[in-house]
């Protein structure tokens, strides 16, 4: 059984940290390129214009395999990597960190840095799944059914009712000589979607599968 895919997020989350009179200010987001990844730094850097750092940590594909971290001026290896391993522990991809820093006056040392800027992360990170912003990845296939009009009715009634039972989604029909029912279908769920449908119309309609795709949603209660 192939492993479960990365998490992504739904919408930005921030998250503030005070250690020893130092701010951290985690901005999470999400962001499936490097140029959207680069324009929430910019936009993080206009905003806190005035902070000394903008650390940074990023995590893009489907299967987590582009990652990229900056320091930004703090010490080699006390900033962006820990972000980054925390982005990896929770098995977020899609998304990047922000951690501006406000010095307070009193020197960290390099664990006490290591800490902050993982906390401010995971504080992040905790927010967002509170929230319900974290999402899951799901591979699905694509698949069409297609009915005559006289039936689309009924079909699209049966493949509703199945789809919230099985893990499905539904998608727009399109109607032209027949009517096809579109739906997003677990790899799974295949073989008893034909055998459903079958029993159904007996044997009249099936299913036609299409491409995979990669959809988002909420994560199971």
């Amino acid at each position: 059984m192939s492993s479960p895919l990365p998490r992504t997020l739904a919408t930005a989350v921030d998250h503030e940290l005070v250690v020893k009179k130092s701010r951290f200010l985690a901005h999470l987001a999400p962001a499936t390129t490097e140029s959207a990844a680069d324009a929430v730094v910019a936009a993080v850097r206009k905003q806190h214009w005035d902070a000394r750092h903008h650390c940074v940590a990023m995590v893009r594909g489907t299967h987590a395999d582009a990652q990229r971290s900056s320091d930004d001026g703090e010490p080699s290896g006390t900033a962006g990597v820990p972000m980054l391993e925390v982005l990896r522990q929770q098995h977020l991809t899609d998304v990047v960190a922000v951690v501006t820093r406000y010095f307070g006056g009193v020197l960290l040392g390099a664990g006490g840095l290591v800490r902050a800027y993982s906390a401010a992360v995971a504080g992040a990170v905790e927010e967002a799944a509170t929230r319900h912003l974290v999402l899951e990845r799901r591979a699905v296939r694509e698949v069409w059914v297609d009915a005559p009009h006289a039936d689309a009715g009924r079909v699209d009634h049966l493949l509703r009712d199945w789809s919230a039972a099985h893990g499905a989604v539904v998608g727009d029909p399109e109607y032209a000589e027949v009517a096809r029912l579109r739906l997003l279908v677990p790899p799974a769920e295949l073989d008893r979607l034909d055998a459903d449908l079958a029993a159904a119309t007996a044997g009249r309609l099936a299913a036609q599968v299409g491409a995979e795709r990669i959809v988002d949603v909420p994560p199971a209660d």
